[in-house]
């Protein structure tokens, strides 16, 4: 069996990326599971990654280019792993160490500088420290480190392996 091309597996690893938000979108919309500040920051990270693939397989670029996008792949991967590590946490924290639920994203970047509102994101609200859906006893954000750190290390092989 061969290894289909670089080309290919960026293609798929962008598919991959849209059935994620594709799914986050339907448990959004029909399952009425509202995103908390840190399930949206992990979409931003999973739609990042979805497009360095994308644009990756539509490029199919040369060695320079590949590393190039080697290395956008893993700070998308890195930044969706990290925000989820953060939201598994916030997850399995005793219930006395739950911060109170806070503001909405919307509202923390319309009034609060940008970086004041990412400290409030990462300090978490009672809303992020809540399980409100999981498949196989793992939560949503935890999905969301394994499909995360999965794609990051699939595209970075696949972007620097020899033709």
């Amino acid at each position: 069996m061969t290894i289909p091309g670089p080309r290919v597996l960026n293609l798929v690893g962008f598919l991959c990326c849209a059935g994620l938000m594709g799914f986050a979108l339907f448990a959004q919309h029909f399952l009425f599971l509202d995103p908390c500040p840190l399930c949206v920051l992990q979409r931003i990270a999973v739609i990042s990654l979805g497009a360095v693939f994308l644009v990756a397989a539509l490029h199919n670029p040369s060695a320079w280019g590949a590393r190039v996008y080697a290395g956008l792949l893993a700070l998308a991967a890195a930044g969706g792993v990290g925000v989820a590590g953060w939201h598994v946490r916030m997850q399995n924290l005793p219930p006395s160490d739950v911060p109170a639920c806070g503001p909405g994203l919307d509202y923390m970047l319309e009034n609060f500088p940008f970086r004041d509102a990412m400290q409030m994101v990462f300090k978490g609200s009672g809303e992020c420290a809540d399980v409100v859906w999981s498949f196989l006893g793992l939560s949503m954000p935890a999905w969301v480190v394994i499909w995360a750190a999965g794609l990051g290390i699939v595209g970075i092989w696949n972007n620097l392996r020899k033709q």
